[in-house]
């Protein structure tokens, strides 16, 4: 079972891809875990990419295609993978459909975990972090108990740039500019559908797995 998670920043596609995996026994696999892992273990892939993240710079669409082909090849992704993060725009997943069907492969499933942006704004706006050990809490769904302080360590809590409404907004217009787009893709394949990810955590992956049977 291959499949591809999409969904905007925030909509909580890395949580099910997880819990796709790990009920299906299949590798979740995420495009910033290949990057470090190549970088860490120095292979040639992991190299060049290194060279574009220290410029700053976007790793090129080839080869972040050529890593995550090298990744889905490994033994244990045999059965089967759920990708995250990848891919990101219509190149991407052309260049995925072509290294698939030279592998008389394809994608079986497109899973769009959708949320309204407002929702995503209110979701990640709530969320505090420790900076001093890297607790996460969310003002609603996880508050800290006592306001401001760091259950763990007793540190203050603060709100991540990353999470300031205006960055999330920025997030979501390049998410919906580059990734929508990847819907239609999947529709014309006749392998996306889509759950309500405004619900329960629960409730949406037995949504899912009500799909993928």
């Amino acid at each position: 079972m291959r499949i591809v998670m999409l969904g905007a920043p925030g909509a909580g596609k890395g949580t099910q891809a997880k819990k796709i995996a790990e009920k299906y026994g299949i590798p979740h696999i995420s495009t910033g875990d290949i990057f470090r892992a190549n970088i860490k273990e120095g292979t040639a892939l992991g190299r060049k990419a290194k060279e574009y993240m220290d410029q700053g710079l976007l790793v090129p669409d080839e080869l972040t295609c050529d890593l995550v082909v090298d990744r889905i090849s490994q033994p244990d992704a045999e059965n089967g993978y759920v990708l995250d993060g990848f891919p990101r725009t219509i190149p991407q997943a052309e260049a995925l459909t072509k290294a698939l069907s030279a592998r008389n492969e394809k994608i079986d499933y497109a899973i769009d975990v959708t949320v309204p942006d407002d929702n995503i704004i209110k979701r990640m706006s709530g969320r505090r972090a420790c900076l001093k050990c890297g607790a996460t809490y969310h003002l609603v769904y996880n508050p800290p108990k006592k306001e401001g302080i760091c259950d763990t360590c007793g540190a203050e809590l603060v709100l991540r740039d990353d999470d300031k409404p205006e960055t999330v907004q920025k997030r979501l217009n390049v998410y919906h500019a580059q990734t929508q787009p990847l819907i239609d893709y999947y529709t014309k394949q006749g392998v996306l559908f889509s759950v309500d990810g405004t619900q329960d955590i629960d409730k949406v992956f037995a949504d899912i797995i009500a799909k993928l049977g």
